[in-house]
């Protein structure tokens, strides 16, 4: 009998020291996902860039495909000369660890506005994101593939 009780309270300490890690790692992932998006609302580029591995991937549309840090920089330089951008949702329909590579899934909404004048616009999608453990990025995470599926037209 106690060495089943023994058995099963190592098993409980491993079960409730996975769990810690876990929730840390949510954590730090919602950290990330909150500092990019004030990141965009300042156009700051540097915090931008800080969160995305170098070997960073993105389909942000079906003719839109940017490979590597410095090819989203420039993207973002040229958003930024033109818009402020503003996330108003951000939902989390999934976020999966495995280890050192998450997946997320999130519901978003930006308001664009244009900076030479112009009416506000509204792009809203989904997008998949992995992200992988990157000691280099503040929060210890960074996002390394992100594909966009714009909304319907008209939603």
């Amino acid at each position: 009998m106690s060495r089943r009780l023994s058995v099963c309270l190592i098993a409980f300490s491993f079960l409730t020291a996975a769990f810690a890690d876990d929730n840390a790692d949510r954590v730090a992932i919602e950290k990330t996902d909150a500092a990019v998006r004030a990141a965009f609302a300042r156009g700051d580029i540097p915090t931008i860039l800080s969160f995305h591995h170098p070997d960073v991937t993105k389909a942000l549309a079906y003719n839109r495909y940017l490979v590597g840090r410095s090819a989203l920089e420039a993207d973002l330089r040229s958003t930024f000369e033109n818009y402020r951008l503003e996330f108003l949702q951000n939902d989390v329909e999934i976020l999966s660890i495995h280890g050192d590579i998450a997946s997320e899934q999130i519901l978003f909404s930006v308001k664009g506005t244009p900076k030479k004048g112009g009416a506000p616009f509204l792009f809203k999608g989904r997008t998949m994101l992995i992200l992988v453990r990157y000691d280099q990025s503040p929060t210890g995470w960074a996002t390394l593939r992100e594909i966009v599926q714009p909304a319907p037209e008209g939603q």
